[in-house]
């Protein structure tokens, strides 16, 4: 069986070029990852590829462990599936040694210590929140490819620190690192470009090692990693790049689109393919995004893969306050679960952290178990390391002959239970955890032992595959890129919230709206959108993102309003 068979004809055609530069402009949920994993297992299946000559890089290391483990799926191994920064890291610690004589410089832990640090040296007294603004501003410079210099021409100021007080001490934390053999973050991006730029010998070596590279989420790329890709290239041309211009939502930490939009004027014999089935949404949560991003750069009109007739038009609701907002989303959840969904399948997104509080109270008081995207991952919680400790220990001398019965009988001695606790708090996101870990071993295949699954789930650990967990997911919109639940709300569609009162002029509205298309493009099966007419003491006016889907309905029903007066009662419980 071919790598391609599983592939649409689109995507055929953007995994069957293997050579010269491509593009995949692949919209929301139009299997970009599917095209990538197959696209290198076929060059590897067809012998154009040898699998350690091919780089694959991304930007989170949750993704470059998802496309490591489909490419395991399809048979490929040994293909360089990293983070920029963890390839780049492993050329600085692999070549340093050889071009100086001594171990690469340690990693900076926690940069805003260290900023601490340098300001007590400068006498400033500065609180956690204006260092983190700081670091973030360094974080910006350098992705950016500014020197000081360059960056304090620009005048910034963060608070009360003063431009001229912000650049010194950039000036000093440098020398502290400097001092301390140490590099941040940022640096190390920084270092491996210099030396594959300055040392011809290093810049062979990597040529020599990596001859064909994807990369995904390439509208995510800096200056500074694009630099690097290019370096990494050298003079060949065998780079795919994979994309969607309108899910650009990090520009605020130096993403810049345009490395995308201008792909094919950069390269312009490239192959240029757009993905625009979607095989995620129903028709009329795509005709939302559709209208919200019409006729912005790159904008792709996605078409649901399959038509429905029993498809639900998304809701809008408003609320008189946030509580009651986040009262009657949880009300609509409990129904929801009533009629059968699972919590897993659900999600609420929001702009801020700051709406989170609410909607998890909310959801408690209506006896729904939620988690928040983006806490402690999966595999760090300690229910889940007693558990794998347990089942690597039991593995030696299992009691029962059932694989089954002793993965249960472990996960009962360490406290898993057949009734959950009272939702909420650490007890059930405990119980959660064990349960998640029992469905998998009642989901592994014929022939599991106690070894096999406690070592199954150490490779889950490492490529931070994590299993499914029966809560209700609760999540901003940053973080929900690239997941996917069949019903999706989406909170706090107010001016000022969304778009968030600090974003002014239109490159950062556009950003706001792009966020809006990443939330509406999570939906699979249903979508609601809501706002509040008060925060706190002040009023808001419903967001102009509603109003610009709204334009575009031309009677296609795009949202279905919800009586504002029917809102007002809403109440918890």
């Amino acid at each position: 069986m071919s790598a391609l068979d599983a592939l649409d004809e689109r995507q055929r055609e953007a995994a069957s070029v293997l050579r010269g530069p491509v593009a995949v402009l692949a919209g929301a949920g139009t299997g970009k990852t599917r095209v990538i994993t197959h696209r290198i297992a076929h060059g590897v299946d067809t012998g154009a590829y040898t699998p350690n000559r091919v780089m694959a890089v991304t930007f989170t290391a949750k993704a470059a462990g998802e496309l490591r483990g489909r490419l395991r799926e399809l048979g490929v191994e040994g293909v360089s599936a990293k983070t920029f920064h963890a390839a780049a890291l492993a050329q600085l610690n692999f070549f340093w040694p050889t071009l100086t004589g001594s171990p690469a410089p340690a990693i900076v832990d926690n940069k805003v210590r260290l900023l601490g640090q340098a300001a007590e040296q400068l006498r400033l007294r500065l609180d956690t929140p204006t260092l983190r603004d700081i670091a973030s501003q360094i974080e910006w410079r350098k992705v950016s490819m500014l020197s000081i210099d360059q960056y304090a021409a620009l005048g910034r100021s963060v608070g009360r620190v003063s431009a001229e007080q912000l650049v010194e001490l950039q000036r000093v934390f440098e020398t502290v690192k400097d001092e301390r053999h140490q590099l941040d973050f940022e640096d190390v991006l920084l270092a491996c470009a210099g030396m594959l730029e300055t040392e011809p010998r290093v810049a062979t070596a990597v040529h020599e090692q990596y001859r064909h590279f994807t990369v995904d989420e390439f509208q995510d790329v800096s200056p500074l990693q694009n630099r690097l890709l290019e370096l990494w290239l050298g003079d060949r041309r065998d780079i795919c790049v994979v994309g969607d211009a309108s899910q650009t939502i990090y520009s605020f930490a130096g993403a810049e689109q345009r490395y995308l939009l201008e792909f094919g004027r950069t390269y312009p014999d490239a192959t240029i393919v757009r993905l625009e089935t979607n095989y995620r949404s129903q028709p009329p949560i795509l005709a939302a995004a559709n209208a919200l991003m019409r006729g912005r750069p790159g904008a792709l009109e996605l078409v649901a893969a399959r038509e429905s007739l029993t498809a639900e038009t998304p809701r809008l609701n408003a609320y008189d306050t946030e509580s009651d907002e986040a009262a009657g989303i949880a009300a609509a959840i409990r129904t929801r679960i009533a009629a059968g969904a699972a919590p897993s399948d659900i999600a609420v997104l929001y702009r801020a952290h700051a709406q989170s509080g609410a909607i998890q109270q909310a959801l408690g008081e209506a006896g729904i178990a939620s988690s928040v995207l983006g806490g402690k991952r999966f595999f760090d919680m300690p229910e889940v390391r007693q558990a794998v400790l347990a089942l690597r220990g039991a593995s030696v001398a299992p009691t029962e002959r059932d694989f089954l019965a002793n993965v249960q009988k472990v996960l009962r001695e360490i406290g898993l239970t057949d009734e959950a606790p009272t939702a909420g708090g650490a007890q059930r996101d405990g119980w959660e955890a064990r349960r998640a870990i029992l469905r998998l071993a009642e989901e592994a295949p014929a022939g599991t032992t106690l070894r096999t699954f406690s070592e199954s789930l150490m490779a889950r650990a490492k490529d931070q595959h994590e299993p499914t967990m029966q809560t209700v997911t609760l999540s901003t919109l940053h973080a929900a890129k690239g997941l996917e639940w069949a019903h999706v709300h989406v909170a706090g569609w107010a001016e000022g919230a969304l778009p968030i009162s600090y974003a002014t002029g239109f490159d950062a509205i556009d950003e706001e709206r792009r966020l809006a298309y990443v939330g509406i493009t999570r939906a699979a099966r249903t979508l609601s959108l809501s706002w509040s007419r008060a925060a706190g003491r002040g009023e808001r006016q419903p967001s102009r993102f509603l109003a610009e889907i709204a334009a575009a309905d031309h009677g296609t029903g795009i949202l279905r309003e919800t009586s504002a007066n029917a809102r007002r009662g809403v109440r918890r419980g």
